[in-house]
């Protein structure tokens, strides 16, 4: 049967894009690959099916095996996380954020977070869900050298602004967010603490990194396909058994910011959630194993790597500074090694204030943690860094290299059935 050109042309370009990452080096944070068994939930019929409501509540009929999934996966997160309350709908960690700000906070109010120039969330902003939601944003003082907020100023500025909201974690995110004290200011003055973890719920869930809800986090929001390894989609998650308080995070997500909410990828968010329960620890210890020993390695080969004092991470990333501030050399060194076959992100570092011409980038190990690389890895990841961007040598040859060297690590692992990660080429 004629494909058409138009399907043909699409085929190629997914095929092209799978062969990319494939023979490179994968290192945006944000990403992560799906085990065999996830895959296989998300390519179901399930993607084209509605279920508005919740179990045993629908809006549709036909939905009592989708029920069943949901059920299984509602109780699993309640697990995993360690929680009273999980909502599994929404279809990404800015989505999550959206339904729980609808839940929170009113047009007008006051809200405490991280500005995007120190590593805060885009949806943190007046030009994403902050702004959407019409509330008035304050951003913290920053401690450059922790890269964390300044505690003391910090928990001064939020009792003096009295925010309805306080709003803690990053994009760029190296440290655990000394939530205690901060969050202990925002319930003084009768705030609601949210923490956003999309980039850290993996690390969260496997108990390497810190543990919002008992910290004094009302709600936490994340991604499901960061370090948390399952299909594009998010989470709320709340200790409270205020059934008033969660049926409002229910309802911020439906029927607040979702109808459908991509039944595939819920039931690919509940298989991940069991694989994670059994891998999930061994996963976050080892993703962290690497970012120290890629950061270390790094530097010892002569790059500026940021937070050297604290040991440069505690989490999935890493960031390192390639020229003077807003001056562009993280774009340009996000190019090069992309033509070297390393895929990375440019990101603002502090200092700059032009997210298009920053001066660093932001690293990532989950991928490449996934398909089996350690510590001793990471070393000959730093070199190939050094051959591309300190020695200058020809982008074609490290490409050829890194293709060598990743073909030894083509298979998906911390999974019920370790298989391809790049299948379908």
């Amino acid at each position: 049967m004629e494909r058409g050109n138009t399907a043909s042309k699409i085929l190629e370009a997914i095929k092209y894009s799978g062969q990319h990452y494939k023979d490179s080096l994968p290192m945006i944070a944000s990403e992560n690959i799906l085990s065999p068994l996830v895959r296989e939930a998300c390519n179901s019929d399930l993607h084209g099916r509605y279920a508005e409501g919740l179990p045993g509540k629908r809006y549709y009929q036909g939905c009592e095996d989708f029920d069943t999934i949901e059920s299984i996966g509602i109780e699993l997160a309640k697990k995993v996380f360690n929680c009273n309350f999980a909502n599994i709908q929404s279809t990404s960690g800015t989505n999550s954020n959206l339904g729980a700000l609808k839940a929170l906070t009113k047009p007008g109010q006051t809200i405490t977070a991280v500005s995007t120039a120190d590593g805060g969330h885009i949806s943190h902003a007046r030009m994403g869900a902050v702004g959407m939601r019409g509330l008035d944003l304050v951003t913290y003082p920053w401690d450059e050298e922790r890269m964390e907020p300044d505690i003391d100023a910090a928990a001064e500025l939020i009792r003096k602004t009295k925010p309805n909201l306080a709003l803690f974690g990053q994009s760029v995110f190296l440290f655990p967010t000394p939530l205690k004290e901060l969050s202990d200011a925002a319930h003084e003055v009768g705030a609601k603490v949210m923490y956003d973890g999309a980039h850290v719920l993996g690390l969260i869930a496997g108990k390497q990194f810190q543990d919002p809800l008992s910290e004094g986090a009302d709600v936490m929001t994340g991604s499901s396909h960061k370090t948390f390894p399952g299909p594009q989609g998010g989470f709320v998650l709340s200790d409270s058994e205020d059934s008033k308080f969660i049926k409002r995070l229910n309802n911020g997500i439906f029927p607040g910011v979702c109808s459908s909410y991509h039944l595939h990828h819920v039931a690919g968010k509940v298989i991940a959630l069991s694989e994670f329960e059994k891998f999930g620890e061994s996963y976050a210890k080892d993703i962290i194993s690497n970012a120290k020993s890629l950061a270390q390695a790094l530097a010892e080969e002569g790059f500026d790597v940021l937070a050297e004092d604290r040991g440069y991470t505690a989490s999935h990333q890493v960031l390192t500074r390639h020229g003077d501030i807003d001056s562009g050399a993280g774009k340009d060194a996000a190019l090069t090694l992309e033509k070297s076959g390393i895929i990375t992100n440019m990101n603002m570092l502090p200092g700059d204030t032009k997210a298009m011409t920053p001066s660093g980038l932001r690293l990532g190990t989950p991928e490449l943690t996934r398909v089996g690389m350690g510590p001793e890895e990471m070393k000959d990841v730093a070199k190939f860094f050094s051959r591309a961007l300190i020695k200058r040598e020809d982008p074609k040859i490290i490409k050829n290299d890194i293709k060598e060297f990743k073909s030894n690590f083509q298979t998906v692992n911390y999974c019920f059935e370790p298989g391809l990660a790049y299948p379908g080429l």
